[in-house]
Formats: C-alpha cells, sequence, structure tokens
C-alpha cells in the first residue's frame, strides 16, 4: 500500500523541541526564527528530512509558516487548515493566525521590539518572499538577517529522516510525446531571445518534465531532488546524487546533460557570478541562497522558470495519455463506489477501510505507480476538514445518515488523476441534498463555461461560488488546480481561483472541484479535473471561445440532487455526463458493477 494510517503528529514533542530551538536562537542573538513549510527546491511537496514545520509544532499541512520568537510563537495558516490547525496545535504554545486576514509582518511587529532581529535560513526563502517581507519588516525597525546552517535541523539532529535516493528512470516518449533534446532546444530559444546566458531550474517537476525522467523522492510525486542549470548553448549541467542514476538513465541523460554532485551547485553558481553571466533566475520560486550566490538581486535576470509555462500546455500525446488514465480510473473507482453502497451501510466500514479499498481496486489495474496525494476519505465531521489526512487515531466508522467524502488519485505513467466524490450513506438529510445541489450547480458552471483568450482563472472563479453566495455560503480554497503529466497533482501556473492570474490556455488541465464544509457536521466536495479546449465559434456566435473538456468519468450521486433546484441546461449537462460516464465504463466492467453504474448513471 502506498498511504500509511500511522499517527504522524504529536502536539506533547512540540514543547522540548521549541525549548531547544530558542536556546539555539540565544546563542545566534536572534530575537525570532522562521520556520516554513519548505525545502531548499520550494516546491509544494517536500520530503521527510525537510518536513520541519511538523517536527517543530505538529502541524501537518501542505503549507504554514511557524514565528518564534523568545516568549511567543505562531503558525500562519489558510483558510484550508483551520479545523486541522486547531486539532494539532498545542494553543499553550502556539497562536494561529490565518493569511491574508493576518501578515506576519504584523505579528512580528506587535510581538517584537524596535531594531529587533529575525533570523531564517536563506534556502528556505524565496528571492520574492526575502524581498516583501524585508520591506514590510524594515517599515517596523525589524531586520530579516539570512542565517547559515538551519536551526531547526541542529535541534533535530538525533532522529531526522536521512534524505531520499529513490532511483531515478527515464519517461519514455510514447508518454511525454517529445524528446528532452527538442525541449531543450525550446528553453535555449527563450534564453537567446530574452539575451541571457542561463536559467537556474531548481523546482523538481520542471527538471523531471525538462529531462524526460521521472524518480520518487517525494512520496506521490513521481520526481527527483535536483538542480540544474540550462545554458545559452550545449548540455544541461544537472547537481544530483549519481547513486540515484541507473546506467539506462544515465545513457538517457547523456546526449542531453552533464551531471554532478549536490555539492558542486553552489560553486558553479559562484563560477558564472565571476564570469560575469547573465543568469536568469525566478524570484517566485528559487531559493533567496541562489541568488545571493549570484551576487544579489542586480546580480540575476529576474524571469520566471520558463518550464513552467510549456509543461503546463499539454502536447497530443499527454492528452491522448490522460483520457487513457482517466478511463482507467474511473473504472477502478466505480468498482469502489459499487462496493461501498453495498457495503457503507452496516455501519461496519472506516475511513481507512475505504481507503484502502479505493487504492487497491486502482492497483488491480495493474498500471497504478503512486497515488497521487494521500486520500481524504472523511466521514461525518471529518468530510469538514478539507485536507483531512484519516490516522489510527482519527479513524472512525462511516454511519447511515451521513455524508462521506473520498478525495483520491493516482498516478499513472501515461496520466495523473484526482477525483472528489461526496456520497450519501442512507437516507440524506434535506440540508445535506440542498448544500450538494448548490455546490453541483457552481461545478456545473465551470464544466459549461465558453471564454474568451486572456481569461484568467480568477475571472471564472466565482461561477462556481455563485449559486452559494446567493445562499450566504462559500468555502474556504480555490475552486481548481494544474495537474501534471505523470507529474505534481498541483501544478502551476494556472489555477481557477480569487489568486488566479494567469491567462488559462488550450492544453491545460486543471481541476473543477467547489466544495461547501459545515464544520462538526458535514463537508462537500465535486471534483473532477477538465482540459481547456481549442477555442471554436459557438453556435449562433461571433468570437472563437476556449472551453472545458471533463477527463474524469465517474458518476455523481444523484441521492444527492434536488432536481427542482437545477436549471434545464444543467439538468441537461448532468444527464449528458452520465451517459457518457456509463457508454465509456461499462465495458470495463463485470456485470454487478454494470448493473449499479446502469442505476447510478440514469436520467434526473
Amino acid at each position: 500500500m502506498f498511504q500509511t494510517y500511522d499517527v504522524i503528529t504529536n502536539p506533547s514533542l512540540a514543547l522540548p523541541r521549541l525549548n531547544a530551538l530558542r536556546a539555539l536562537m540565544a546563542k545566534r542573538k536572534l530575537d525570532a526564527y522562521l520556520v516554513p513549510r519548505a525545502d531548499e527546491h520550494q516546491g509544494e511537496y517536500v520530503p521527510a528530512c525537510a518536513e520541519r514545520l511538523k517536527w517543530l509544532t505538529g502541524f501537518s499541512g501542505s503549507a504554514g509558516l511557524a514565528i518564534v520568537a523568545a516568549r511567543r510563537a505562531v503558525v500562519f495558516i489558510d483558510g484550508r487548515y483551520t479545523v486541522q490547525a486547531r486539532a494539532e496545535l498545542d494553543p499553550a504554545l502556539f497562536e494561529t493566525a490565518r493569511i491574508p486576514v493576518a501578515r506576519p509582518e504584523d505579528w512580528l511587529a506587535e510581538a517584537l521590539p524596535h531594531g529587533a532581529i529575525i533570523g531564517f535560513d536563506p534556502w528556505l526563502m524565496t528571492l520574492r518572499g526575502f524581498e516583501q517581507l524585508s520591506a514590510a519588516l524594515g517599515a517596523h525597525g525589524l531586520k530579516l538577517k539570512p542565517v547559515a546552517g538551519n536551526l531547526v535541523d541542529r535541534a533535530w539532529d538525533g532522529d531526522r529522516p536521512p534524505a531520499p535516493m529513490a532511483p531515478v528512470v527515464p519517461h519514455p516518449l510514447a508518454c511525454s510525446g517529445e524528446t528532452a533534446e527538442a525541449k531543450l532546444a525550446r528553453i535555449q530559444d527563450i534564453l537567446k531571445r530574452d539575451d541571457q546566458d542561463a536559467v537556474v531550474l531548481t523546482l523538481p517537476d520542471s527538471i523531471c518534465w525538462l529531462l524526460n525522467i521521472r524518480g520518487g523522492d517525494i512520496p506521490h510525486t513521481p520526481v527527483a531532488l535536483a538542480f540544474a542549470i540550462v545554458p545559452r548553448r550545449g548540455k544541461v549541467e544537472v547537481f544530483i546524487d549519481r547513486d540515484k542514476l541507473g546506467k539506462a538513465v544515465r545513457d538517457h541523460l547523456k546526449p542531453v546533460a552533464r551531471l554532478h554532485p549536490p555539492l558542486a551547485f553552489a560553486d558553479r553558481l559562484a563560477e558564472l557570478r565571476a564570469e560575469g553571466r547573465t543568469v536568469r533566475v525566478d524570484p517566485a520560486t528559487a531559493a533567496y541562497a541562489i541568488t545571493r550566490t549570484l551576487g544579489g538581486a542586480r546580480g540575476i535576470a529576474r524571469g520566471a522558470d520558463p518550464v513552467i509555462a510549456l509543461k503546463a500546455v499539454k502536447n497530443t500525446t499527454e492528452i491522448a495519455g490522460t483520457r487513457a488514465a482517466h478511463l482507467r480510473d474511473g473504472a477502478a473507482v466505480a468498482n469502489f463506489l459499487c462496493w461501498l453502497d453495498r457495503e457503507a451501510p452496516t455501519g461496519h466500514l472506516t475511513e481507512i477501510a475505504a481507503a484502502r479499498r479505493l487504492e487497491a481496486v486502482r492497483a488491480a489495474t495493474g498500471a497504478l505507480k503512486e497515488i497521487s496525494f494521500d486520500t481524504i476519505a472523511g466521514s461525518g465531521p471529518n468530510g469538514a476538514i478539507v485536507h483531512y489526512r484519516v490516522n489510527e487515531q482519527t479513524d472512525r466508522s462511516i454511519e447511515p445518515g451521513e455524508l462521506f467524502l473520498i478525495d483520491s488519485g493516482a498516478q499513472y505513467e501515461d496520466g495523473t488523476t484526482d477525483i472528489t466524490r461526496t456520497v450519501a450513506i442512507g437516507k440524506p438529510t434535506p440540508d445535506m441534498v440542498r448544500a450538494f445541489t448548490l455546490v453541483l450547480k457552481g461545478h456545473i458552471a465551470i464544466a459549461t463555461a465558453r471564454f474568451p483568450k486572456g481569461t484568467r482563472g480568477v475571472d471564472l472563479d466565482s461561477f462556481a461560488r455563485r449559486a452559494l453566495w446567493q445562499a450566504g455560503l462559500d468555502y474556504d480554497h480555490g475552486t481548481g488546480h494544474g495537474v501534471g503529466s505523470y507529474l505534481s497533482v498541483h501544478e502551476g501556473p494556472a489555477s481557477i481561483s480569487k489568486a488566479g492570474m494567469v491567462p488559462l490556455e488550450a492544453g491545460m488541465i486543471l481541476s473543477n472541484e467547489p466544495g461547501y464544509y459545515r464544520e462538526g457536521a458535514f463537508g462537500i466536495r465535486i471534483e473532477n479535473l477538465v482540459l481547456v479546449t481549442e477555442p471554436a465559434v459557438p453556435e449562433g456566435g461571433e468570437r472563437a471561445m476556449l472551453g472545458f473538456e471533463t477527463l474524469t468519468l465517474c458518476p455523481i450521486d444523484r441521492r444527492l440532487i434536488e432536481a427542482d433546484m437545477l436549471t434545464s441546461s444543467e439538468r441537461a449537462w448532468l444527464d449528458a455526463y452520465h451517459a457518457r460516464v456509463l457508454r465509456a465504463l461499462q465495458p470495463l466492467l463485470e456485470a454487478p458493477t454494470r448493473a449499479w453504474l446502469e442505476d447510478a448513471c440514469a436520467g434526473l
């Protein structure tokens, strides 16, 4: 099994760890110290050895920042983790603040005297993050100071996990659709256009996409941790532990890359500085330490990591692969939901049992490489915890009369999936049905949207919220995130959210996942992945419009839908979607599941 259910946090451990960190801060004469949920590569997901925020505080969310002062400490979170933070943090030790309502600079200004020094690890903060926070603190008379050697690592030294050493493998052309040589040429054309000598790549998924390789250094995300420097001409310089590289991948990389040990990275940056090279660095994704080594903010050429935008637009091979992956995955999830409908009403199932069963039916396809994230399997009130991770301590029965929210995904070599279904266990209440139908209306609004070129995710986000807003309801997460091609299940640069400022382009894959969460009662989320389609003029229209093709193939629970709340066009979309699901999945299923699917996909 790819997912474990061990209890991974323990608030009682925080006090001695906090004291150890404060002792180290005192030796360095620091008034406060920053502990972000980040590693040297600045990606969303980190290996176990970089889970510093969780080790120190007990908070296990995928985003957050702790600030530790001599007598106070705080953990900053976003709206996804409000309930989770209360469960995992000791309130006697840590205050909780919610971004963007609260800001780190304001907390520090209130907690510290004028002239205080705030230390941070320059490998765990981006250049943009440093510049913004430094300016904000300067306005309050506070100073941000880079500190060599991570203080949490020093306190953690005894039982800190080792750096990951998973083997790297070639990603076949049959799945990537483009050679590494062709991808490298595209990046080098950008460097020539912008008159830059090289670009530094720090994001593992950027490097793996460029070189057509995959790894296993991060759970559920098939990447290898490495740094790379792409020159204007010649081969890519890759800084990676050679023990990860067998003969097959070394042969694969030989035409496009020169390999170096990780410790040589800083020296190579210093050489580029000494040579007076114009080096492109992404201020939003590259660690501040890289900028310092290259001579500071004035010594670099600022520019976005050029891989991010390129890999977001899938080619025809990747699109065909994701369609195949979603067909395979849809059949597996249908098998699971059929089983769940049969077993859950008995009251004998637990959240862990359901998550294990879902992983097993995916594994039975013979194509599963990994799950794409820890399955969120929340029954009743646990469904209201947006990023709930079930463990042996929190595991509860799936009871009749409740809602069960299950958000899961798979990593197949031809595509990455991510799907959420909310299921009625027994007879739902009218309140549950009303809330579910409001969420469904938002989901359909995104699925059926048509929009001109240049439209950003922020322009579409309110489509998903309109019905909820009219009822005085909302949700505290984005409506959709980008998805990689056998890479990260969360991929930039585009999103459907209040922060989604990047225009959507044909070939991008995003999620469509509005929700609603009533703390202590239930959670609702309906998630499909969608592909941005090529522009076309709608019938009777004048201008070409982009749109969405729904990739996910799985029924939406009709028992939770109040048909009278839907418009005729909304009902038509749902019936057409279910008819498509039935046609696609029935040939892949055995008789009992086929019969279940026919009922689940019946017209409203």
